[in-house]
């Protein structure tokens, strides 16, 4: 009875030799596995969370000034029309004005008599 008890204490203790060797092992794997990782995703140069979350920010603030600009565009634009509208009413107005204001003031021309000279 003593050697089973001895045989089983022996296999105890090599089953856990063997439970350490592999969780050495596996620990060595995965940090192994973990470089393997990170080496190729520098080599493909990626991009850490941070920098992604920082560019992100810079072309939502990017869009929005895009938008900010579209939209103060737009109003010079209507502005532009609108003093055109009114440039062309008073240049129409002045028109008519200046047209009135010359037939006033025009006096019917002479015909000229043959026998007067042309000097």
């Amino acid at each position: 009875m003593q050697m089973e008890n001895r045989l089983f204490d022996d296999l105890a203790r090599v089953a856990s030799g063997a439970i350490n060797t592999l969780s050495g092992i596996k620990d060595e794997i995965e940090t192994r596995i973990r470089e393997r990782f990170e080496r190729l995703a520098n080599d493909m140069d990626l991009v850490n969370r941070e920098e992604f979350d920082a560019v992100r920010a810079m072309a939502a603030k990017a869009r929005a000034e895009q938008e900010r600009l579209q939209a103060e565009l737009a109003a010079l634009e209507a502005r532009i029309v609108e003093l055109e509208h009114r440039l062309a009413e008073v240049a129409g107005s002045a028109s008519s004005e200046d047209q009135e204001a010359a037939s006033e003031h025009a006096t019917p021309r002479r015909r000229r008599s043959g026998g007067e000279s042309r000097a």
